[in-house]
């Protein structure tokens, strides 16, 4: 089945009953993985059981599953048998995804000329002006007589129009030979090299030998200053550049190679030591751009209606300029404000096959490798403008497992961490303008990912209307929402045909909304919902949770962040895949669990702001799976001892650990943080509000303790507050800490 999945995902393209097959295996695959994980949630919480109680497990209940498990099996079986049958039927054939051999021209982008195609370029006369200055520069590279020059920006931002008006220039009229070459998905070396001879010599060339027509074009620009564009590669091929590049080691000093590409590593491979960013319009050159396309010909004055259109242009547009051009071209045969205000209020942008603007940006979908396509289809989730954490997508992704499977030498977030680089350097995502920290999706790669998605993916930006349920809710998988300040039982009617949910998110950008959710969702929706794998109710004020949510078997990820929370169920201790809890703000929480130590799968605790907690529940030794620990709060002869920490090999990032006045016991006095290597801040942390004869007292045990929390030299940031020892362990200053960037010694 995976050999023909290239094949499918070409042909779905133009061929919908390939795309509803698609969708049939699709869904499929989410029933089986569901069923994998059921089995290996049903071995887990046995082996859990045997030990800690030292019995069996009852044999009948084990059978009972057994046969309910194989009943399931036996359906999906049928299921796969019957798409087997029709990929015969569909004529699919083996493909590899990505060769340029299983490309169609749904995907394809037409080929670029030289020649202008615009009566005038709007908002780049910046960008025209530090190119040139780039391309006239008589530095050469260290190794050749011409520099490469790459211009890097997503999908339709305008890299070809740049490169364009760079080569038309009067300025680089002394460059001799010019040549223009569009490379596209296909990076052949024969055929490349043919074009750029063709373009110098403007004749067709009929050798069919790569060494024969590089002689050739190493004749051509001997001794001359050349310009070259090759526009819209994607090959990062170190080894083809080098070869590609060799006959133009003979040219002039001054020659210059302009490239255009989508990809930062493609830009990277050919110049590692710098590439030209290209940004996204203006509004008022975007408005501008709309207009030349809109109103070609037209006297803008007489039409009435331009300025109430004018912001919802901008807003389509964001800086786009192949969104504004596609827009304009659509509007420019409508007559009156009633036909421009249809369109731009219609639902065109979001999905439509029918629609330029996502077709325009398909090419960028096709190049994505599998894992990274599945990564990008989840996105939809977000709503439009909502900006995000790297941290916030990476722990998502992991929850729905959508991350491959980790290596002894990477986890999960590491190869996260991979993904989510390589869709920011493919332009898939941008650096929000409003906050370095986080990111967004362009509108346009929006409604892309919103076509790829299709049914599986349901999000609501405001209460739905009864009357305009969506199709297909069987075969939702995600839904996401924007919180309005009560969230009633209306506006979650139509997930109860949605049975096999796996995220439920309540989208919130301000952390400071506060929302009311009735209580049927908690009591009633929530827990029938079996297969949840993400939750998300942050910022609601909610004070707790059913005892009834122990049947999320599946649940990874549970969000209860700026909530009102006072206690978590006992029974949240039984979801034993649960990897991911955020608990950050949660100001009324009082304590976790007693039985928390049953999440041995759990790798990543935020409790920061939970300041009622008082200590760290007992057997937090058996979470070896942590990596993310915000607070380390030690109890005072009822909770998790100190030593637990030990066992918790694996934290990494930042760490906090309080109430350390509450030491009692040293045991063999281990340097209990030395091997975690990967600890960048560490702050120590003594209760202030005791007695000072006491301090004197224990002035030697404070010492004894923070010699014990020796971190290792990797260490970055360090704080230390309320200290009561009368003299520092010799680490403290130690020259060997040389990583060391901030030391705060407070109180």
């Amino acid at each position: 089945m995976e050999a023909v999945l290239a094949d499918a995902e070409d042909k779905k393209l133009t061929d919908k009953l390939v795309k509803m097959w698609l969708d049939d295996l699709r869904d499929l695959a989410y029933d089986l993985e569901d069923l994998i994980d059921e089995l290996a949630t049903g071995e887990l919480e046995r082996k859990l059981m045997a030990e800690q109680s030292n019995v069996l497990v009852d044999a009948s209940k084990a059978f009972m599953f057994y046969t309910y498990m194989k009943s399931k099996m036996d359906d999906i079986s049928n299921r796969l048998e019957q798409l087997w049958e029709e990929k015969k039927e569909l004529g699919l054939i083996k493909k590899t995804a990505g060769d340029a051999s299983s490309s169609t021209a749904a995907h394809q982008r037409p080929p670029t000329t030289c020649v202008p195609t615009e009566h005038a370029v709007y908002g780049r006369d910046d960008d025209t002006a530090r190119i040139l200055e780039m391309v006239l520069s008589d530095e050469p590279n260290d190794d050749a007589n011409f520099r490469v020059i790459p211009i890097v920006g997503m999908g339709g931002i305008g890299k070809t129009t740049l490169a364009r008006k760079v080569y038309n220039d009067k300025a680089v009229k002394n460059f001799n030979p010019k040549a223009w070459v569009c490379v596209s998905d296909d990076f052949d070396l024969l055929r490349i090299s043919k074009a750029i001879l063709e373009s110098i010599t403007g004749r067709s060339c009929d050798l069919k030998d790569l060494n024969a027509v590089q002689i050739q074009l190493k004749h051509k620009v001997a001794g001359k200053k050349f310009l070259l564009v090759l526009d819209d590669v994607w090959s990062n091929n170190y080894s083809y550049w080098e070869i590609l590049r060799s006959p133009f080691m003979a040219g002039a000093r001054g020659s210059k190679i302009l490239v255009t590409t989508r990809l930062t590593k493609v830009a990277l491979t050919i110049n590692p030591s710098a590439f030209y960013a290209l940004k996204l319009l203006s509004h008022d050159d975007c408005w501008s751009l709309f207009v030349r396309h809109a109103f070609e010909r037209k006297d803008i004055a007489t039409y009435s209606y331009v300025e109430l259109i004018r912001h919802k242009v901008v807003e389509k547009c964001k800086g786009l300029p192949l969104a504004a051009k596609t827009l304009g071209g659509l509007l420019r045969s409508k007559q009156n404000e009633d036909e421009w205000l249809d369109m731009l209020n219609s639902r065109l942008w979001e999905s439509s096959d029918e629609s330029e603007i996502p077709a325009a940006l398909k090419l960028s979908y096709h190049h994505l490798p599998s894992h990274l396509k599945r990564c990008f289809a989840y996105c939809t989730v977000f709503s439009k403008n909502y900006e995000f954490e790297e941290e916030e997508i990476v722990l998502l992704w992991m929850a729905e497992g959508l991350i491959q499977q980790a290596t002894e030498n990477k986890q999960p977030e590491e190869l996260g961490r991979e993904y989510f680089y390589d869709l920011l350097s493919r332009s898939i995502f941008q650096q929000s303008s409003n906050d370095v920290s986080k990111y967004v999706m362009h509108d346009l790669v929006h409604d892309l990912a919103q076509w790829v998605s299709g049914e599986i993916v349901l999000s609501l930006d405001h209460a739905l209307d009864a009357h305009k349920q969506p199709s297909g809710l069987e075969k939702v998988r995600h839904f996401s929402y924007t919180p309005d300040h009560f969230d009633g039982k209306n506006k979650f009617e139509v997930l109860h045909e949605a049975k096999r949910l796996r995220t439920f998110l309540a989208i919130v950008q301000d952390e400071n909304y506060t929302s009311y959710l009735s209580n049927m969702v908690l009591s009633d929706l929530l827990p029938k919902l079996k297969r949840l794998r993400a939750l998300s109710l942050a910022t609601y004020y909610i004070t707790e949770l059913p005892n009834s949510i122990d049947g999320w078997r599946h649940m990874r990820y549970v969000n209860l962040s700026c909530t009102m929370i006072k206690s978590l169920p006992e029974s949240i201790s039984s979801l034993y895949n649960l990897q991911i809890l955020m608990l950050r703000k949660c100001s009324c929480l009082l304590k976790l669990p007693s039985d928390f130590g049953n999440l041995i799968n759990l790798r990543h605790l935020d409790i920061r702001g939970a300041n009622l907690i008082k200590e760290m529940p007992l057997r937090m030794k058996e979470l070896k799976s942590l990596r993310k620990l915000s607070n380390f709060i030690v109890g005072k002869g009822t909770g998790s001892e100190l030593k637990d920490l030990k066992s918790l090999k694996f934290l990494r990032g930042e760490l906090c650990i309080s109430r350390l006045d509450n030491v009692i016991d040293f045991g063999s006095r281990d340097l209990l943080l030395r091997d975690k290597r990967d600890l960048k801040v560490l702050l120590l942390e003594w209760e202030s509000k005791f007695e000072v004869g006491s301090r004197k007292k224990g002035a030697e045990r404070e010492k004894n303790v923070l010699n014990m929390l020796q971190p290792h030299q990797n260490l970055e940031i360090l704080t230390i507050r309320c200290y009561g020892g009368k003299r520092f362990p010799s680490w403290v200053g130690d020259p060997s800490f040389s990583n060391i960037r901030v030391l705060k010694l407070e109180s």
